[in-house]
């Protein structure tokens, strides 16, 4: 089983595999909880709102990657939107939280078409226990020494254009890079955060029967990475149930439920399997909770 730790170690942290490329947390439900990446989305809905996700990949392996989110908005008046996002990952001898601040503001542009601008600002806290190194057989230069226990501040910019029918978005949520782990060559070293820049959008087909197609897409680029593609269609069958299927180029497919409990809360889960899965045959595949609530 040691072996095995070591290859996703290995695979996750360091390689250029391209299902984990992006440094930043991945979401199924990307298309609802769309201020963890974007701050503009921050307080852009009719009320308050705050939702929580929590997401478990490769379940069943000793120390695979753990993400939890906590977000908060709320509109302030007709074109200012506030709102909180916190983000704590971890992922074997790595963990990182972010505490982040969002505002958002509304340029009306015509009676069905808004732009939104959006800045996030605040803090990063970054852990990474070198001695697990050894653990994996994996050697280290002298620079991760002082590497532990790392507290920076970062900003964040992100816009989009909101129609009653569709959103284009695109966004920076770290626009600072700090110092963190990298490997090259066999040896963990010292490196830096690497940035994220995502582009995404959706459109509302409406259907008979008060039903409702929204296909979404979501591309991430990382600096040094290969492009992540998200492709995502929610078919709303009623005022209760969402169910919806999601395609990741190259990487994987999920599957998607939400069940609107009440009109102010509702629920989903997701599971996504690998096309490619350096671990396949020792793990239970990637699961997902959404919770929202409309305060």
């Amino acid at each position: 089983m040691k072996s095995i730790y070591r290859i996703v170690l290995l695979a996750v942290l360091f390689t250029g595999i391209r299902a984990e490329a992006q440094q930043d947390p991945n979401y199924s439900f990307y298309g609802y909880n769309m201020n963890l990446i974007d701050p503009s989305f921050a307080g852009t809905g009719e009320r308050a709102n705050v939702g929580l996700n929590m997401r478990s990949q490769w379940a069943g392996v000793k120390g695979a990657p753990q993400t939890q989110s906590l977000f908060f908005g709320s509109p302030v008046g007709n074109k200012v939107g506030l709102g909180v996002s916190i983000i704590n990952d971890k992922t074997f001898i790595e963990s990182q939280t972010s505490i982040a601040a969002d505002f958002s503001y509304k340029l009306q542009l015509t009676d069905e078409l808004n732009l939104y601008f959006g800045i996030k600002a605040g803090f990063n806290s970054y852990d990474v226990n070198t001695n697990g190194l050894i653990s994996y057989g994996i050697g280290q230069d002298a620079s991760l020494m002082n590497l532990d226990g790392r507290f920076y501040p970062n900003i964040g910019a992100g816009a989009h254009l909101k129609h009653n029918d569709y959103f284009v978005s695109f966004s920076i949520p770290k626009l600072l890079t700090p110092a963190r782990l990298e490997e090259g060559n066999g040896i963990a070293r010292l490196g830096t955060d690497k940035l994220h820049m995502y582009f995404s959008g959706g459109y509302v087909i409406r259907l008979n029967g008060g039903m409702e197609l929204k296909p979404m897409a979501l591309v991430r680029y990382v600096d040094a990475s290969p492009l992540s593609i998200d492709l995502t269609t929610i078919l709303t069958l009623n005022s209760f149930f969402d169910i919806g299927a999601a395609y990741r180029l190259d990487e994987g497919m999920s599957g998607l439920f939400i069940f609107k409990v009440s009109p102010n809360f509702e629920l989903g889960y997701a599971y996504e399997a690998a096309f490619e899965n350096p671990v396949r045959n020792s793990s239970n595949g990637t699961h997902e909770l959404m919770m929202n609530f409309k305060l």
